[in-house]
């Protein structure tokens, strides 16, 4: 356990802005707080609404029931998709099973499906930068049809066989940022030069803005401190961007985490959270950070976001943050 900060060098904690939800995850946890408001226990929800196991066990609390597979929902129950969004089989599974869905899936996510649909149209094979397995990238895969493939490294990019090199598109995993496909992108447009995709504009905005405000703050820091869900894709990534900019980095579910023995005698901690995770857990790592010697305690300037998404029809018009 490191020595207590000494007088002239005081441990310091700085807040990254912007951290935590986005506007995404804020309506996808109000969706399913809404319907069990509206209709009352219990409520099913396929997979997890957002990765985070806090959110998830308040949710459970409440009455929210999160299961994996749709064989699970009784028949004529009310069922949210989750965030990450699903496959048209299971959307046609849901219809076939007598379910009432509730859509929760990220607005930006739902955009991403319709491009590939449009490409698919046009004939087009699809490249979907991101990383296999994630439920997000499954359910773009299950959106379109013809080929598809999954790439996520520039070496994937050099061994990709296609059937068409003058016919490709791509779409990419909102998880991801504009830094982290940069390369993946570039070395597709060499080797495909005809290729299409997405114009910049429809990166996700959070992802971004996180990963922005991670390398302001490891620029003047001893330490990075992410608070985030081991099987969150942006929380690992942004641990990996302090990581890049040469700083110890860690993620941390919850404050019991944190290891004394990775904060400096002295200088400045630097503390971020991932999309999916509230600020209820930041406030208790901040807590937790105070009596390990931790003196003062700061927000970065940062980004001011105000995108909002609009709940559900049958829950309610109004938008959300």
């Amino acid at each position: 356990m490191p020595s207590a900060p000494t007088e002239d060098r005081p441990l310091d904690l700085m807040l990254a802005q912007p951290r935590g939800f986005c506007a995404g995850v804020v309506r996808a946890v109000e969706i399913v707080e809404r319907a069990l408001d509206v209709h009352g226990a219990p409520v099913f929800v396929l997979h997890e609404i957002v990765h985070n196991r806090r959110v998830v066990e308040d949710l459970e609390r409440r009455g929210a029931v999160f299961v994996e597979d749709l064989a699970q929902v009784p028949r004529g129950a009310i069922v949210i998709f989750s965030a990450h969004g699903v496959a048209r089989r299971v959307e046609s599974g849901a219809a076939g099973g007598g379910l009432r869905v509730i859509d929760a899936t990220c607005p930006l996510v739902t955009k991403v499906h319709r491009q590939a649909q449009r490409f698919a149209s046009e004939g087009l094979e699809i490249i979907i930068v991101g990383h296999a397995g994630h439920v997000e990238v499954a359910g773009t895969l299950g959106q379109v049809d013809g080929p598809v493939h999954v790439l996520c490294t520039v070496e994937e990019v050099d061994k990709l066989i296609v059937r068409d090199p003058a016919r490709l598109a791509y779409v990419t995993q909102t998880t991801l940022s504009l830094d982290d496909t940069r390369d993946v992108i570039a070395a597709l447009r060499r080797r495909f030069p005809e290729i299409t995709g997405p114009g910049l504009d429809d990166i996700c905005y959070a992802t971004q803005n996180r990963q922005n405000a991670v390398r302001a703050l490891a620029a003047d820091a001893e330490v990075l401190l992410v608070v985030g869900a081991q099987n969150s894709s942006n929380s690992n990534r942004l641990r990996e961007v302090g990581a890049q900019m040469g700083i110890p980095s860690y993620l941390i579910e919850d404050a019991d985490d944190i290891d004394p023995a990775w904060l400096p005698q002295g200088g400045r901690v630097a503390l971020t959270a991932g999309a999916s995770t509230p600020e209820v857990l930041v406030d208790l790592a901040i807590e937790r950070l105070r009596t390990l010697g931790v003196t003062t305690v700061a927000t970065a300037p940062g980004v001011e976001e105000t995108t909002t998404f609009k709940l559900p029809a049958e829950l309610g018009r109004q938008s959300v943050r």
